[in-house]
């Protein structure tokens, strides 16, 4: 039995942890949160180094990965400094690989009901697989990076110039405290209606669940929300605004759809090399297990 274990700085009422079999392999895949403290969780990952086969680093990213260069979060890079043997992922490795495949199937699913093809991405240069999978398949994306990471009521539009202000941004971001970048504990329960046009304004929303709940607003009839992370509540939650469909870039298990985060950490438990995953070995693993996209009609 391996077993794979996410540390969260989100909310603990968040927890779930189910067994599956991946690769032949049963795998325990427990999600805990530590309500946004730090040092909880870095002590945590301390105590759970060398004890499980693969932790996730839940509720923050270690760095931000673009085309020229990786960006590191030196505040989420604290929480992870005493890990020495258990390898440890924050789902960046299937944000590029499953994440950039998500929108070719789910226009093959129901492309036909998406028009017009807009969509809303809270944050594109963290999710740039899935931003790129947006592009590529013809959507008119407009981007909240600015917005939802750091509150700078400023739409971008355009992949270049979201580059462009990354190239600017994202130095300084990475020096700043993990409670300016993202909701964590309770903040995560919170929700305050805003960018509302953006939100109504385009056919599909996408990106992290947390950012897109923060803000949502209670008018969403006939919308796509393209996400994961997503609970039972969640799902009752989308369903009281009216969505149309919740697509989850992660396979849904006991009515939960784990963090990227969680996810690779189990499938670097199950593949069993003592190491994180390179990009064409989750490419590999991705075709041989056939995991795609969840459409769930609400």
């Amino acid at each position: 039995m391996k077993r794979a274990v996410s540390v969260s700085l989100g909310s603990s009422t968040r927890d779930k942890k189910v067994e599956v079999t991946l690769l032949g392999e049963r795998v325990i895949m427990e999600r805990i949160g530590t309500d946004g403290d730090e040092i909880a969780a870095r002590k945590m990952f301390k105590d759970l180094d060398g004890k499980v086969d693969a932790l996730g680093v839940g509720g923050i990213d270690l760095g931000v990965g673009t085309p020229w260069k990786k960006y590191p979060l030196h505040a989420a890079l604290k929480l992870v400094q005493d890990i020495k043997v258990t390898p440890f992922v924050d789902g960046g490795g299937l944000k590029d690989t499953l994440e950039a495949r998500a929108v070719q199937h789910i226009e093959k699913k129901i492309g036909k009901k998406i028009k017009p093809k807009t969509a809303f991405l809270v944050a594109g240069i963290t999710r740039y697989g899935l931003t790129m999978s947006f592009i590529n398949a013809g959507y008119d994306c407009v981007f909240g990076d600015l917005m939802f990471g750091l509150d700078i009521p400023i739409a971008l539009r355009g992949i270049k110039l979201v580059e462009n202000v990354a190239r600017i941004m994202l130095p300084v971001v990475g020096r700043m405290p993990l409670s300016m970048l993202y909701p964590t504990g309770d903040k995560q329960l919170e929700v305050t209606p805003k960018y509302e046009k953006y939100y109504q304004g385009n056919t599909v929303t996408a990106g992290d669940w947390l950012y897109i709940k923060n803000h949502m607003p209670e008018d969403m009839k006939g919308k796509i929300i393209v996400t994961n992370t997503t609970t039972p509540e969640d799902v009752e939650f989308l369903k009281a605004r009216g969505v149309a469909y919740l697509v989850t870039t992660t396979p849904v298990m006991e009515g939960r759809s784990f963090g990227t985060n969680m996810f690779e950490a189990a499938l670097v438990a199950a593949a069993g090399k003592g190491r994180t995953l390179t990009d064409k070995e989750l490419n590999q693993i991705i075709d041989e297990i056939g995991i795609k996209p969840q459409i769930q009609e609400l």
